[in-house]
């Protein structure tokens, strides 16, 4: 098969997250990597009366509504949505809050984050590599834009990339086909002409290949493939093997 262009996943595809790099915080005499202690001191100014076990209790909380509307049926609940569903948790209006308390408490959330966001020097060379041959794009599912977009420019390759489509600017997350067939649209290509390359059977793999699209698995750990599931068209543990595949040696 030949194609035009390739597109990617952004964590563990392009980058990994590394928990370790997250801040540790003493939570009932249990340490956790999290952003809760940074995120509980920038909103504190805002709500005096929050105490540290509640604010965590109601992040915690706000995790676990999001991932249940998500998986409902695909839905991306970005950030600042999330971030309201905490703040109504622990007894406040949003938009009642001083106009800075979201925009710091987001802010300061995604700033921890992208501190734990690691982008494997190898990467860097193969992709420049294959986008002497091939269009790139990158097609994620992620809550904050802006914080994917600084990551990719913060490591000197977002403008590799002709297009960078990210789950809460479109409001779907993969494997719904709006977010692929957005990412095709804006290269002007049709789905034989692209390559997707992601570490998940169920969301990268059978999302590229529900709306024609090849595809390459990232299975470092070498996961059975999942009964009644479409192999995919390469699998893969690094993406280095993605050049020779695509003929960059």
């Amino acid at each position: 098969m030949t194609y035009r262009a390739v597109l990617f996943d952004l964590f563990d595809t392009l980058v990994a997250f590394d928990r370790t790099r997250l801040p540790e915080l003493t939570i009932k005499g249990k340490v956790v990597r999290s952003t809760a202690g940074q995120l509980y001191e920038a909103f504190h100014p805002f709500a005096p009366g929050i105490d540290l076990g509640e604010f965590v209790d109601g992040l915690m909380w706000s995790w676990q509504e999001a991932e249940r509307l998500r998986n409902e049926d695909y839905r991306e609940v970005a950030a600042p949505e999330r971030l309201a569903m905490l703040v109504r948790r622990l007894g406040f209006d949003p938009a009642k809050l001083d106009p800075d308390a979201m925009p710091t408490l987001l802010a300061t959330h995604m700033r921890e984050l992208s501190k734990a966001i690691v982008f494997p020097p190898h990467h860097g060379s193969l992709l420049r590599s294959l986008q002497s041959r091939y269009r790139l794009a990158v097609v994620s599912n992620f809550d904050y834009t802006p914080t994917a977009m600084g990551v990719l420019e913060r490591e000197g390759i977002a403008g590799l990339f002709e297009t960078i489509v990210v789950s809460d600017e479109v409001g779907w997350r993969k494997p719904k086909p709006l977010i692929f067939e957005l990412a095709l649209a804006r290269l002007g290509l049709d789905p034989a002409d692209a390559l997707f390359v992601g570490d998940r059977i169920d969301i990268d793999v059978a999302g590229a290949q529900g709306v024609g699209m090849g595809s390459a698995w990232i299975n470092p750990e070498r996961t059975a493939l999942p009964p009644d599931v479409q192999p995919p068209d390469y699998e893969i543990r690094d993406l280095a093997e993605l050049g020779p595949i695509l003929g960059i040696s």
